[in-house]
């Protein structure tokens, strides 16, 4: 592996920090905060070894999940995939939580509808959180395949990512 700063690689992934020779993580333009010991990350994993092997698709897959399933996509890529990965473990709490938001909006609308407010709720408050859940769901899933840390722009933190978080931007 080279030293994607000297290389001119725009292709996110882990490289041997310059300064420390540990692994860090590369997003294509500049340096993100997570760091393993270079010993702890084997050099070439046995198939089946729980990696996963592109975890810019596998994000990906998260997020357009969400906005066909709900929050059971994520919750399942989260749950298949996320500790193998801080990525995609990033990326998939951050579509479940988002998800999980748009779950309780649901809720909301629908005591709404069956109490007092049927007609707004039917024609404002229903095609706002499906517009959003789809909408939302594919600009992540854009951005996660280009290798982004994407943030919705609302979201409950429900859940947090075990290895870390998105590099501080």
């Amino acid at each position: 592996m080279s030293d994607p700063t000297q290389s001119g690689q725009q292709t996110p992934g882990w490289y041997p920090d310059p300064q420390s020779g540990q692994l860090r993580w590369w997003d294509g333009q500049q340096w993100g905060q997570f760091q393993q010991q270079a010993a702890a990350v084997p050099q070439a994993p046995m198939a089946g070894a729980g990696t996963v092997q592109n975890p810019q698709q596998m994000a990906m897959i998260a997020h357009l999940l969400g906005a066909l399933l709900g929050f059971l996509g994520p919750l399942i890529i989260y749950l298949t995939s996320g500790k193998q990965d801080p990525f995609v473990e990033d990326q998939s709490v951050e579509a479940l939580n988002f998800q999980l938001t748009i779950l309780i909006g649901w809720v909301i609308s629908y005591v709404l509808a069956f109490t007092v407010i049927l007609l707004i709720a039917d024609l404002l408050i229903w095609p706002i959180l499906w517009l959003g859940q789809i909408v939302f769901g594919i600009i992540g899933a854009m951005a996660a395949n280009r290798g982004e840390w994407y943030r919705y722009p609302f979201s409950i933190k429900f859940v947090k990512p075990t290895m870390g978080g998105a590099p501080i931007q």
